[in-house]
């Protein structure tokens, strides 16, 4: 189970708005979810049950050092953006790119708001939401 910060998520359960355009920042500890237009915003904080620690990967041991993609995790994220028309994923690593590739292959259709997926290192919230607006501006004017 998936632990929501957000104290109106657990109520009214995934997605949180019907906001058009929403930003994900995600690692393997958390993902920051941001539904919003130009005015307001509604974010939630999604937690995995047991977290990820950090792997250092040793000389001569076998595997990759990483850890295992949480699914439950990932599928709630997945979720918490369902209603969204666009969206930008970001992140500092791979966690992003797990994202997309759960989205691909347990909710296909969600692929199509993915406005685009772009390495951010550790941004406050509102630095985050400045850049999503920027990007996702730039992107509505792009689309057909």
């Amino acid at each position: 189970m998936v632990r929501p910060e957000h104290p109106s998520a657990a109520r009214k359960g995934y997605p949180l708005t019907t906001h058009y355009h929403a930003v994900v920042w995600i690692d393997h500890r958390e993902a920051r979810v941001f539904h919003f237009n130009p005015t307001e915003v509604d974010k939630v904080v999604l937690h995995p049950d047991h977290p990820t620690k950090h792997l250092h990967h040793k000389a001569m041991s076998i595997g990759s050092g990483n850890a295992p993609a949480d699914h439950e995790f990932l599928h709630a994220v997945a979720q918490s953006i369902a209603d969204a028309g666009a969206v930008l994923i970001t992140g500092p690593a791979d966690a992003k790119t797990e994202l997309v590739k759960h989205i691909e292959q347990h909710d296909p259709k969600l692929k199509k708001i993915i406005a685009g997926v772009e390495t951010v290192d550790h941004p406050s919230d509102g630095q985050l939401l400045a850049f999503a607006r920027k990007y996702l501006k730039v992107a509505d004017r792009m689309a057909p």
